[in-house]
């Protein structure tokens, strides 16, 4: 065969590989997944708002992805995600059988973090699938021990319950003091959000800020408000929860625009809620088959049921928007994020 007919094959073979149809990538996906186990690596410990969603996706995605693999959920608790998001990042097999459930305020850990060796991934380079809740975090305070509301804190120091000083449970109540007066005291080491709530139950602090509001969280919280032992003073999120529709967010609170748009940028994670994500190495085919088998789910019929008997709520958000999101968060000016940076530490 002459060099010029051998060329012309290779060009046809590459136009070929190129111009697969799209149910190409599916049947490549389904002979990979077949016979395999997906793990789900939560970034929580076993019964809380993490664990919970993480496990219900588990077993209605692989329904979705071709070749109908199995799942099952790790949880690896520790430095409030980083712990399993280096992991994911570093050891787990980058091929796609692997996926983070990871805490939302790891896309945002680097701005707050820069030069801190103990981060081994970057969230921008990673692939996220999409997350089924957007969320609004609550801050109750306690009767019992006097506090009426919000202004209060800004009279006396009260304490907080919280996992890590770059959980959303620390951030955001230091922020509250840097930029509106409140004099919130976190105390840093609960192993998790629920071990946090049951000290603020318990009375050994004064002060519970949740990043999230999964619905055994929610319930927790309204039965100390319900009880009388409990107020909510303050919402953490870019809108209100209609449930306590009366109560501002801390962007309602702020009267000077740098300082509500430093909220804008920290509630990033919140709009990421119970963030799914695979590394950067997983293959691009695999990805795409992960973020609609993942946005089929969110349509899914048993998955909703499922989901509404939990008491579960169901506000997607694609992998892509939050990537995008990501981007542009970065792409703030540096000194904003340098504003952000030092409120923070």
């Amino acid at each position: 065969m002459q060099p010029a007919t051998i060329a012309r094959w290779i060009a046809l073979a590459w136009a070929a590989a190129f111009t697969l149809p799209s149910g190409a990538l599916a049947q490549s996906a389904a002979d990979f997944y077949r016979g395999k186990r997906l793990s789900v690596y939560v970034s929580s410990t076993v019964g809380g708002g993490y664990d919970q969603y993480a496990r219900l996706l588990a077993k209605h995605i692989v329904r979705h992805i071709p070749g109908n693999p199995t799942a099952i959920v790790h949880n690896m608790p520790g430095a409030e995600g980083i712990k399993a998001a280096n992991y994911l990042y570093t050891v787990a097999p980058q091929d796609g059988t692997a996926i983070g459930g990871l805490s939302r305020n790891i896309g945002l850990v680097q701005l707050y973090e820069a030069g801190n060796t103990a981060i081994q991934f970057d969230a921008r380079r990673m692939h996220w699938i999409g997350s089924p809740q957007q969320e609004i975090g609550t801050g109750i305070l306690s009767t019992r021990k006097g506090l009426r509301g919000i202004d209060d804190l800004k009279v006396r120091e009260a304490t907080a319950g919280s996992t890590a000083r770059n959980a959303p449970t620390s951030v955001y109540p230091r922020m509250l003091n840097a930029l509106y007066g409140t004099r919130i005291k976190p105390i840093e080491g609960y192993p998790g959000s629920p071990e946090a709530l049951i000290a603020f139950e318990r009375g050994e602090v004064e002060v519970y800020v949740s990043g999230g509001t999964s619905a055994p969280t929610l319930a927790r919280m309204v039965a100390q408000v319900d009880s009388g032992n409990a107020r909510v003073f303050v919402q953490m999120g870019m809108k209100r929860n209609p449930r306590f529709a009366d109560v501002p967010t801390a962007i309602d609170l702020m009267t000077n625009p740098d300082h509500r748009r430093m909220f804008e940028i920290v509630f990033t994670d919140q709009v990421m809620g119970r963030p799914f994500v695979v590394a950067p190495g997983v293959p691009a085919d695999r990805v795409a088959v992960l973020r609609a088998a993942f946005d089929a789910t969110m349509k899914d019929a048993d998955f909703l049921a499922e989901a509404k008997k939990q008491r579960m709520e169901i506000d997607p958000v694609s992998g892509a928007e939050i990537n995008a999101l990501l981007e542009r968060v970065y792409s703030a000016p540096p000194a904003v994020i340098q504003r952000i940076r030092e409120l923070v530490k």
